[in-house]
């Protein structure tokens, strides 16, 4: 009988660090309920290397993610919704940048904020937009000697 309250406890206290650790996870990776956010979108000649749930930057730290990605049939643009925690406040001179988190690593959408004392508000657009550089097409003007 002793054996089973002692499997019975130990599962519990699995059971409460397995808890515990998802819910300081989704605080870390800001996936909690922590207050709201506003939706903004970007219209990028290409968007190579965004999905759903990438992360938006501003000065390195996450602030928000991707929520939509799709091909303006119009434009032949690809235009991207994403959400931004409602605490920040972006100028609406700001640029959004496909960045890189380095020569391996994945890209993410960067805000940089402009000087503008006007905001963004929920819905607005952000015009100043630069699509992800692609490594190889700098492999081959590099190679190939193009100067553009």
């Amino acid at each position: 009988m002793s054996e089973n309250v002692t499997e019975v406890l130990v599962g519990g206290v699995v059971l409460a660090v397995a808890v515990g650790f998802f819910f300081y996870a989704g605080q870390v990776t800001g996936g909690g309920t922590g207050g709201g956010s506003y939706d903004l979108g970007a219209s990028f000649r290409s968007a190579d290397g965004l999905r759903v749930g990438t992360d938006v930057r501003l000065a390195g730290v996450r602030v928000g993610s991707v929520t939509g990605l799709e091909l303006n049939p119009a434009t032949f643009r690809a235009d991207v919704d994403f959400s931004v925690a409602e605490r920040i406040e972006i100028p609406d001179d700001t640029q959004a940048v496909i960045a890189s988190e380095g020569l391996l690593g994945g890209n993410f959408l960067e805000l940089v904020p402009g000087g503008s004392p006007m905001n963004l508000g929920p819905g607005d657009e952000i015009y100043e937009t630069q699509s992800a550089v692609s490594l190889t097409t700098l492999i081959l003007r590099a190679v190939g000697g193009e100067d553009e």
